[in-house]
């Protein structure tokens, strides 16, 4: 079996004092993908570079307190890849791989286009030049297993209130259209709701009023892989005991030798 956890930390010395990393300890996890570090490698403590005798790689961004992504496995893998070769989005800090004879896990961080028109327009230019990337790695010959904070909720059941998100950033026709074309036409799968078509499942809940009370949320972290890895997709769950970020971690069993 192999465990892959994506999880959203909204800064990692956030969630590290709110206990993710004792929890990440007890779940036998293979793989952790983790994105929103919200830190520099100057910040980074042992505790956060090689929990629990796990592997770290870590992609930074330029700019202090934003972005980053990290990923960590306790299978050293044969080649790590951090960012995807794009000038203006590697310095953003989106984007770590790596690489084993059959598989590559990836985790990434779509950029979020709420804040500003000019951040949408960012947002939209990263899905395009994300999306040939995308076909690349499918086309590498390995299984792909993507996680990460996507910042899209692909339909209606993956929104609480969406018709009053329906011209709103992460719900816009642009970016549904992006992402179903990855499910409708080039292969991927979206795996957590190939096992669990249940209503009312989210990953995110804004700060503001009572939305995770409520549970008035978005589904916008995924694991996006290839199909044969997908149809080993034994379990899923979205861990909401505990609040470590704004994101509840989202775990996937497969049944898939490294």
């Amino acid at each position: 079996m192999l465990r892959i956890i994506s999880a959203n930390l909204n800064g990692i010395r956030s969630a590290s004092k709110k206990g993710f990393f004792e929890w990440m300890g007890k779940q036998e996890a293979d793989m952790v993908c983790v994105q929103e570090l919200k830190a520099q490698e100057a910040d980074m403590t042992e505790a956060f570079l090689a929990p629990h005798g796990y592997h770290g790689y870590f992609h930074y961004a330029e700019k202090k307190g934003y972005s980053g992504v990290g990923l960590y496995t306790r299978h050293k893998p044969e080649r790590v890849i951090i960012g995807f070769g794009n000038t203006e989005f590697d310095a953003e800090g989106r984007y770590v791989e790596v690489q084993y004879p059959h598989l590559a896990v990836i985790s990434v961080y779509v950029p979020s286009g709420s804040s500003s028109e000019e951040r949408q327009q960012a947002k939209f230019r990263f899905m395009e030049a994300f999306l040939p990337h995308l076909l690349e790695l499918k086309a590498s010959g390995r299984e792909i297993v993507l996680c990460g904070d996507v910042n899209i909720a692909h339909k209606e059941i993956d929104i609480k209130n969406w018709k009053g998100n329906l011209k709103n950033s992460g719900f816009l026709p642009e970016e549904r259209a992006w992402i179903g074309e990855l499910f409708d036409n080039h292969g991927y799968v979206d795996v957590f709701r190939q096992l669990d078509p249940r209503p009312e499942q989210y990953t995110w809940w804004s700060n503001r009023g009572q939305a995770y009370a409520k549970n008035v949320g978005w589904r916008i972290d995924y694991h996006l892989t290839t199909a044969k890895i997908a149809a080993t997709a034994k379990a899923t769950s979205i861990y909401k005991d505990e609040k470590f970020s704004d994101h509840a971690p989202l775990s996937i069993d497969y049944d898939f030798p490294l």
